[in-house]
């Protein structure tokens, strides 16, 4: 039986690395910094990676808001979402994530974008 992709990233640790790592990223981004300038960065990190951690079939259970309600009326273009994905998938190759894997998440990102994109 295959493991899930939460145990193939690395489980609570190393997908919690990998959200932290990919804010990181965000924050040093020009094009989508400064959608993070009043945010609360700890929170915000733990927010990402629990709802990372649920989304690939791990044990923790994400509580904040979906994602349409959380970016709706954020305005957010194409570029601003393309470069949230260049950022994670910078994030994983930090973490020495597998191409399927890789494949999996951008999959999954991906199908997540009519619910942030232009909302």
């Amino acid at each position: 039986m295959e493991l899930s992709l939460y145990e193939r990233l690395g489980g609570t640790e190393g997908i919690t690395k990998i959200a932290s790592d990919a804010l990181d990223l965000h924050l040093k981004h020009p094009a989508i910094a400064p959608r993070y300038s009043k945010s609360n960065i700890p929170e915000l990190k733990k927010a990402a990676a629990n709802f990372f951690i649920m989304g690939t079939g791990g044990p923790n259970v994400y509580e904040g808001k979906d994602m349409l309600t959380t970016h709706k009326g954020m305005n957010i273009s194409d570029v601003e979402f393309n470069a949230v994905i260049d950022d994670i998938l910078q994030a994983l190759e930090m973490n020495n994530v597998g191409q399927k894997e890789k494949e999996e998440v951008l999959f999954v990102l991906y199908s997540m974008k009519k619910e942030i994109v232009a909302v």
